[in-house]
């Protein structure tokens, strides 16, 4: 018996199906999500989100942010922003976090600036990761993974 997944954000509904299993990036850890699930509401962080679904290969999509609610019989994420992993362009992704470490390491960044800097690498470096492994590729990320 499946669950109902829903993955939203701002601009669009992402992701609607029926699945075996979600993956989340918890605020305070890594939640499986299996139907039948006891109800909860938690916030998420920037991270992987997985759907499996018997018989397929596990889809992965970057989260950015948001709420997840689980119902018994559906999850649905309110993604800040989320892209699923073929919509991820990996030289964008990895020009990003260029850019954004540059910036860090210029020095010249308010707190604020640093901290929003830093949320920006965290993005940047979970869609390297998740276009990666979408190509097969096992080349390392950074001496920060």
């Amino acid at each position: 018996m499946p669950i109902k997944l829903e993955i939203v954000t701002v601009e669009r509904m992402l992701y609607s199906d029926d699945v075996d299993m979600v993956i989340a990036p918890g605020a305070e850890g890594v939640l499986g999500i299996l139907p039948n699930h006891a109800p909860l509401l938690t916030s998420l962080k920037v991270g992987e989100l997985v759907v499996r679904k018997q018989g397929e290969d596990d889809e992965l999509f970057a989260i950015g942010g948001g709420f997840m609610e689980v119902q018994p019989d559906k999850v649905t994420v309110l993604a800040d922003v989320a892209e699923h992993a073929d919509e991820i362009n990996l030289e964008r992704a990895q020009q990003a976090r260029d850019r954004v470490q540059h910036l860090i390491e210029s020095g010249n960044l308010s707190m604020d600036d640093m901290a929003r800097a830093e949320a920006a690498i965290r993005r940047a470096m979970i869609r390297i990761k998740i276009a990666q492994k979408r190509r097969g590729s096992r080349a390392p990320l950074s001496q920060q993974d």
